[in-house]
C-alpha cells in the first residue's frame, strides 16, 4: 500500500479484484476524470525515467494498440534513422520486436491480435517475420508498395512469430484463444513459423 509522505495516511486501495490503485479526480484541460487511477501511470512514468531508451518502443505499442500504421512507420523509419546514425551501435533497441516488461511481454502483434488491427498485424509480418512474400494476400502486397514499404532480409533476426508473452503464447495461440477473424489467420498458417 502506498502511503502519503507527509501525512503517513494510506492513499491507494485495493479493487474488487484484488489490484492495488491509486484513484483520484483530475481536472484538466479534457475536462474533469472521477476516478482515474493514477498507479500504471506513474509506474509506467518511473519506468520509462529509469530506462529512457524503451520509450520509443512502448509509443510503438501504443502505435499497435490503436492500428495507426502511419505513426508505425514513421516510429520505424525514425529508429532506422537513428541505429544507422549510431553506426553499429547495440544500445538502440529493435522496435519491431519489442517485449514489454510492463505489459506481459507482449509483442506489436500481441498487440495487435489483441486489439483486432489486422492491418498493424499485416505490417508486422511484413516487417519482422519470415512469412514467404508470396503468402501474402494481394491487396496487402498492393498497400505495402502504396507505402513504399520495403522489406529488410530477415536473416539473423528472431521471427516475430516466435516470441512469447509472460503467458508463453506465440501470437498464433493468442489469436487462436480469441477466435473471431483471427481463426481464419491460424487456419492459414499465417501466424505460425
Amino acid at each position: 500500500m502506498i502511503q502519503c509522505p507527509n501525512c503517513s495516511k494510506e492513499v491507494s486501495s485495493r479493487s474488487p479484484s484484488g489490484i492495488e490503485q491509486l484513484l483520484c479526480n483530475l481536472n484538466n484541460e479534457g475536462g474533469l476524470q472521477e476516478g482515474l487511477d493514477l498507479l500504471p501511470i506513474l509506474k509506467e512514468e518511473s519506468y520509462l525515467k529509469a530506462f529512457p531508451e524503451e520509450r520509443k518502443c512502448r509509443a510503438f505499442l501504443e502505435f499497435c494498440a490503436e492500428g495507426d500504421v502511419g505513426a508505425i512507420l514513421d516510429l520505424v523509419n525514425d529508429c532506422d534513422n537513428e541505429a544507422s546514425d549510431e553506426q553499429g551501435s547495440t544500445t538502440s533497441i529493435d522496435a519491431l520486436r519489442y517485449q514489454d516488461p510492463m505489459g506481459s511481454m507482449s509483442t506489436g502483434l500481441h498487440v495487435a491480435i489483441s486489439s483486432g488491427h489486422d492491418e498493424v498485424a499485416w505490417l508486422l509480418l511484413l516487417l519482422a517475420s519470415t512469412l514467404e512474400p508470396e503468402r501474402f494476400p494481394p491487396d496487402v502486397v498492393q498497400a505495402a508498395e502504396t507505402l513504399d514499404i520495403t522489406r529488410e532480409d530477415q536473416t539473423g533476426k528472431v521471427d516475430i512469430r516466435l516470441l512469447e508473452d509472460s503467458e508463453s503464447r506465440t501470437a498464433e495461440r493468442l489469436a487462436n484463444e480469441l477466435g473471431g477473424k483471427w481463426e481464419a489467420w491460424v487456419n492459414a498458417g499465417w501466424l505460425n513459423p
